[in-house]
């Protein structure tokens, strides 16, 4: 098995099956996600039974209450855009479930069908976006919590994500779920509770505003932490081919899935993992 770090976030893991890993590699792996956030894998053969069993191995499953299941194995949240379909899951710099009081530890995504050309993603690290920051920054940031909410982007009131385009419906739904759920607060500077090491925890999608603070007394400092993170020097560009799985810690990433393949399908099988408080 060989590690190869990339630019700006993340690891490439080659010389392995995620159908058989052994306990070394395992520990090996697990090393690698906690220190890069994501870690990649090229040309595995992963059934839906394949991709339940390694994704068990690291956490229970937390099956996802917006996206549509995969029909016969609802562990499994389908991300999916047919090619007559205009607008895509997840276009937008986000980290998944930071609105959850006990926030998912991450996702294992896996390729089932490709487009031809495009449908990229972007990963980035919340690492790098904190340790870069300036001393003053991180002193004005320090001890802050920001409140998180799933109601602009999953509910019913007023114009959200999956309202007005077509990436709703039978795609993403449960509107009422979200509509019932407590905003939550979280810290804007996390110890990641496997690496030790601090990340930088908000996020452009869910990230609604800072604690004890009005939202208008809030934006500036939230809009310069997210253009801080959105430097490309803490990124890197994913091209999935056939095989491919990719493995992201929502507590240190965030990704941005591309939608640059209009006219083609695209059909991914998402796992997510149960995690723990953030402190």
């Amino acid at each position: 098995m060989h590690i190869e770090t990339l630019p700006g976030v993340g690891a490439e893991i080659t010389g392995v099956d995620l159908r058989k890993v052994t306990d070394r590699e395992f520990d090996a792996i697990r090393a690698a996600y906690a220190d890069h956030g994501v870690i990649f894998f090229r040309d595995q053969d992963l059934s839906e039974e394949d991709h339940i069993a390694f994704a068990e191995r690291w956490a229970p499953i937390n099956v996802n209450r917006f996206f549509a299941a995969h029909p016969k194995y609802p562990q499994i949240a389908m991300v999916a855009k047919e090619a007559d379909q205009k607008d895509n899951i997840g276009g937008g710099w986000h980290t998944d479930h930071s609105y959850d009081e006990i926030p998912a530890m991450g996702s294992i995504l896996v390729a089932r069908v490709l487009p031809e050309t495009g449908g990229d993603t972007f990963f980035a690290s919340m690492y790098r976006a904190y340790e870069t920051l300036d001393d003053a920054t991180k002193a004005e940031i320090e001890g802050l919590k920001a409140v998180h909410s799933a109601k602009q982007i999953f509910g019913s009131q007023g114009q959200t994500y999956y309202t007005k385009t077509d990436a709703g419906g039978e795609r993403i739904g449960n509107a009422a779920a979200a509509d019932v759920l407590d905003d939550v607060v979280h810290p804007m500077v996390i110890t990641h509770p496997l690496s030790g090491k601090k990340a930088l925890y908000v996020n452009p999608a869910f990230t609604v505003g800072i604690a004890g603070r009005t939202k208008d007394a809030s934006m500036p400092l939230l809009a310069k932490l997210f253009a801080h993170a959105m430097n490309m020097e803490n990124a890197y560009r994913f091209s999935w081919k056939p095989g491919s799985v990719a493995f992201w810690d929502n507590r240190s990433t965030w990704h941005w899935a591309l939608n640059d393949y209009h006219g083609q399908r695209r059909i991914m099988h998402r796992i997510t993992l149960e995690g723990c408080a953030l402190n």
